[in-house]
């Protein structure tokens, strides 16, 4: 241990035990599976992440060691100790330059966004030198100014290559690329049953394979293109589950990236438009509608059905609003009533 610890000083990385794991370490072979928490923070203890309640939920990372994963020091820090240990690891710059970007992947992940959504076509470092900006205040800073970080470490589990099967980012692109189909009618079948949560995580996840396949392609190219069409149609699934789960304003976004690349998408028009109606968006959801009438007639009695509900809410709500504020700008014109005072 001791041995180990020097080397570490060496490289860089401060280690501190807080709780003694259990058994023999491991020799962590490539393809071993680590499952662990993390909290992140600075060394005047200001805390960036913490994986027990980053997304409202507590949720522990899984890494495939030998995958070459963007921040290394992790690997490195992580084969030093046992499971169930708990370990401070404080770490030159040197190692935490690429935080920033591992950590906007991370906390879009935990909030159901694409992980790589926010970040240039680019290598890390690239995108660590320009003055893109990665929607976190404290990462902004944290990459215009990089510094040690320390990382709080419980290593929860340690799974030998072969007992567990391979998650979508630990394959290689040829098995993610083959595997997508099935996630898809994996995620249809959920649909059918009504699982609109469960289809909805696998519509995430094979966009998110898709999206970092893609990543590898430059825009516009042949092999580029291929990916995009794929993801469209798991867009569109991903979209129906969120209008189902009342995510109205994605739905516009998500529906809006879609014709904006492919101004003929009749779905992405009509999921699109229900969502603006759902917020009180007359004007857009009437635009959106009359554009899926253009692009399929056949479709006009559907369209008509999703106007006169419109129209019936907006009814409702300028009803309602009339009752809520009738009377409230009244003026009582009646005189008061006069106070006598019986003199004492």
């Amino acid at each position: 241990m001791e041995e180990e610890g020097r080397k570490l000083l060496e490289e860089g990385i401060r280690k501190k035990l807080i709780s003694p794991g259990r058994g023999e370490l491991s020799n962590f072979p490539d393809g071993t599976k680590v499952v662990f928490h993390y909290r992140t923070s600075l060394s005047d203890g200001t805390v960036l992440d913490d994986s027990r309640t980053m997304g409202g939920r507590s949720k522990p990372m899984e890494l495939i060691l030998g995958k070459k994963f963007k921040l290394s020091v992790w690997e490195r820090i992580l084969i030093t100790m046992k499971q169930g240990e708990v370990a401070e690891f404080t770490c030159d710059t040197k190692h935490t330059a690429l935080y920033p970007l591992v950590s906007q992947s991370l906390r879009n992940i935990s909030i159901g966004k694409d992980p790589l959504e926010g970040q240039r076509h680019c290598c890390g470092i690239a995108q660590i030198h320009s003055h893109h900006s990665l929607g976190h205040k404290d990462l902004d800073h944290l990459q215009a100014n990089p510094q040690p970080l320390v990382f709080a470490i419980e290593l929860l589990e340690v799974l030998t290559p072969g007992s567990f099967q391979l998650d979508m980012w630990a394959m290689t692109d040829k098995e993610q690329l083959d595997s997508v189909p099935q996630i898809h009618e994996e995620g249809n079948a959920l649909f059918k049953e009504g699982k609109i949560k469960e289809a909805m995580e696998k519509y995430y996840n094979a966009i998110a394979c898709l999206k970092n396949l893609q990543m590898k392609e430059h825009p516009g190219d042949e092999t580029w293109i291929h990916l995009d069409q794929m993801i469209t149609p798991l867009l569109l699934n991903y979209c129906q589950c969120q209008l189902l789960q009342g995510q109205y304003y994605e739905v516009i976004e998500h529906c809006s990236s879609l014709v904006f690349k492919y101004e003929n998408n009749l779905k992405a028009y009509y999921k699109r438009g229900k969502a603006h109606a759902a917020v009180w968006n007359e004007k857009e959801a009437r635009a959106d509608f009359a554009k899926v009438v253009e692009l399929d007639p056949s479709l006009e009695a559907s369209v008509n059905k999703e106007l006169k509900a419109l129209e019936e809410r907006l009814r409702s709500k300028k009803q309602e609003e009339k009752g809520r504020y009738k009377g409230l700008f009244d003026i009582n014109t009646r005189p008061a009533a006069a106070t006598t005072v019986s003199p004492v």
